[in-house]
């Protein structure tokens, strides 16, 4: 992500610096640098003479003649909201939407009122905590849909397990045995694991477990049921 702060930081420099520049022109200009970036859209902040540039599951603000660029939080001081942080909540429920249920491994509560999305390494110790406790999380009406995020990286033994698990013919019970430490039969398959990944560092992860609830806020970590269940009536 450094990476692409600074590069996004030249693009905008190479920009006129004595007018607006449109969408395409910042396309164009992030093109010769970075060919994988991709500008999703750009449109006045908030604030008067700052525009929001939206990469992927990033936001940044730009200044009108395209010099300057930002990387933070806007907030409504009167309204005590954080902009930033309403518009990246959307954001990352869209970006949910789009991998779709299909591709998670979902636990689903019989009488369901919420539901939350939970990026998981298998080997983690909170992880295996959280899913230790996932008929505490259904008894409260939750459904958890897992997510893969091995932290020791593609081509590690968390990573390998993961596919295993996607793979098996029962991907719930092969996903709790591996969380207990038993041995899965190794499998290989097409599988979301990478695109899970890519989604969970466009999210900024920090470390696992990592909870995203349905309005798309994220809580860092382990959250017990009976507190998560209390955070996810009060949105």
């Amino acid at each position: 992500m450094k990476k692409l702060y600074s590069l996004l930081t030249v693009a905008l420099l190479t920009l006129s610096s004595s007018s607006w520049a449109d969408e395409a022109a910042i396309k164009k200009a992030l093109s010769e640098f970075m060919p994988e970036a991709k500008v999703d859209s750009i449109s006045p902040s908030e604030i008067k003479g700052l525009y929001e540039v939206v990469v992927g599951a990033s936001i940044f603000y730009a200044s009108e003649d395209g010099k300057y660029l930002i990387q933070g939080q806007l907030y409504d001081a009167f309204a005590k909201e954080n902009l930033t942080e309403n518009r990246l909540s959307g954001m990352r429920k869209q970006a949910l939407d789009k991998v779709g249920e299909h591709n998670m491994i979902t636990f689903k509560a019989p009488n369901a009122k919420y539901q939350v999305s939970v990026f998981t390494d298998i080997d983690c110790g909170y992880c295996r905590k959280l899913h230790a406790e996932i008929d505490q999380y259904m008894a409260k009406g939750i459904s958890v849909r897992y997510l893969f995020f091995p932290r020791a990286g593609k081509g590690s033994e968390s990573y390998a397990k993961a596919v295993s698990v996607w793979c098996a013919d029962d991907r719930q019970k092969a996903l709790t045995a591996a969380k207990k430490g038993e041995s899965v039969a190794t499998k290989q398959c097409s599988n979301p694991v990478d695109d899970h990944m890519n989604l969970g560092e466009a999210f900024g992860m920090s470390g696992t477990p990592m909870i995203v609830t349905q309005k798309g806020n994220v809580l860092p970590g382990y959250v017990p049921a009976e507190q998560l269940v209390k955070v996810l009536g009060s949105e």
